[in-house]
């Protein structure tokens, strides 16, 4: 039975180098940290990303909803009775800081169960039976796209070939791809010289930021494919930052560089807007998700078309439950998934569930890769590791953000000595 929910505020000063700055942000990654307490003994911990200024607005946030999870079993616990409590609705159902709180609890319940069950969260969730796979999806929305019975097939067919699925994971690892060559406030220099270590370091997929003064997009671009060897994906990232039209004409020189994505390049809300911008830059992939409110989203820029990668953030939507949903709805409409990661603690979370992805729902990886930035990760008990541009499988029980107390204790907000 779980005893006590305790929330901290914690930030990272990553804007002092510019860490994470992008067409719209230059903030402090920070985490809405939540630990759950149980009379067993355990702590399940979970997490919500945010960029600075309002982490205290999810903390308050995960406080209000606490009342739905203390004095009752993990596995009790239902996702609408977070994200649609009667009383906070109205600040946002299914979505904004209700459903991010919501995440933040909701995972760190899904912890505490796989560190009882002694598995790593990806292990945990790929051996579960179909039918708790199956009880754990909300279908509410989404039955004009996908129905339990749908997912049922998806799961079962999940069961074959999963042996040599999780042998080929074990040997290789899971493809990935670094952000961290082309932060949009990086000078010339730094992005050319973090580029060749990248490839001296075996990546041969990068992502830089645009959405910037288009001349400058186009040089910095030039300076990335010079320095990949053939063959090598780069990946443009706008972060909402352009109308439809703007995004089509940017797209149309950036072209020239043989981008594999476009991600984010309107607004996150405008599924017509993805599908124009989609039909407009083919062959070149819309890649989006990050900012998406929750399923129903996801489901309409699957319908319209409007995508060809899936990017579902592990705690923007409301945490595993709703994350199940979406991987189910990309299986259902051939949609790969490449999860969001990069701010802090994403990396750890979105590892197990592109495994997980992989072993019981895609069961592809064409197409596949997991986001990778070399930013604080020494400020968890079980950080990721990635050899040679793949993610190694995570072998400690739980879902990997378990900070360091030491951690909390310095970057704690206002009145850790980080921020005196």
């Amino acid at each position: 039975m779980i005893t006590d929910v305790r929330v901290h505020d914690v930030r990272f000063p990553t804007s002092r180098e510019k860490d994470g700055s992008d067409a719209i942000n230059l903030g402090d990654y920070s985490a809405t940290y939540v630990e759950i307490e149980s009379d067993s003994g355990l702590v399940g911990t979970g997490l919500t990303f945010t960029n600075g200024r309002g982490n205290e607005i999810t903390c308050a946030a995960v406080r209000a909803l606490a009342i739905h999870v203390v004095g009752r079993e993990p596995e009790e616990v239902r996702v609408r009775e977070l994200t649609q409590d009667p009383q906070l609705r109205w600040l946002g159902p299914e979505k904004g800081v209700i459903a991010m709180a919501s995440g933040a609890l909701i995972n760190a319940l899904w912890d505490l169960r796989a560190r009882a069950a002694g598995k790593p969260m990806w292990r945990y969730l790929a051996e579960l039976p179909v039918d708790d796979l199956i009880d754990s999806v909300d279908f509410g929305h989404l039955s004009d796209a996908i129905t339990p019975g749908e997912a049922r097939e998806i799961l079962e067919k999940g069961l074959e070939g999963y042996a040599d699925r999780l042998a080929l994971l074990e040997s290789a690892g899971f493809p990935a791809y670094t952000t961290s060559v082309g932060w949009l406030g990086y000078p010339d220099d730094k992005v050319r010289d973090l580029t060749r270590q990248a490839v001296a370091d075996g990546w041969r997929a990068v992502k830089m930021k645009v959405g910037g003064p288009l001349e400058d997009d186009v040089r910095r671009a030039a300076i990335i494919r010079a320095e990949l060897p053939p063959g090598a994906l780069l990946m443009m990232d706008a972060n909402q930052v352009w109308d439809v039209d703007q995004a089509i004409a940017a797209m149309g020189r950036l072209a020239g560089f043989d981008p594999y994505w476009i991600e984010e390049p309107t607004h996150a809300d405008d599924v017509l807007g993805h599908a124009r911008v989609a039909q407009a830059v083919a062959p070149v992939k819309v890649a989006t998700g990050e900012a998406a409110a929750n399923r129903v989203i996801f489901k309409q820029l699957m319908q319209a078309g409007a995508i060809g990668v899936c990017q579902v953030d592990s705690c923007r939507v409301a945490g595993v439950n709703e994350v199940l949903a979406i991987l189910l709805l990309a299986a259902k409409f051939g949609v790969p998934v490449c999860p969001h990661a990069g701010g802090v603690g994403l990396c750890e979370y979105v590892q197990h569930l592109a495994i997980f992805d992989y072993l019981r729902v895609g069961r592809s990886l064409d197409g596949r890769m997991i986001e990778y930035v070399d930013h604080l990760h020494e400020h968890f008990t079980d950080p990721v590791t990635v050899v040679g541009g793949r993610y190694r499988l995570p072998s400690k029980p739980g879902y990997s953000v378990e900070m360091r107390p030491e951690s909390i204790a310095e970057f704690r907000f206002p009145d850790g000595p980080a921020w005196r």
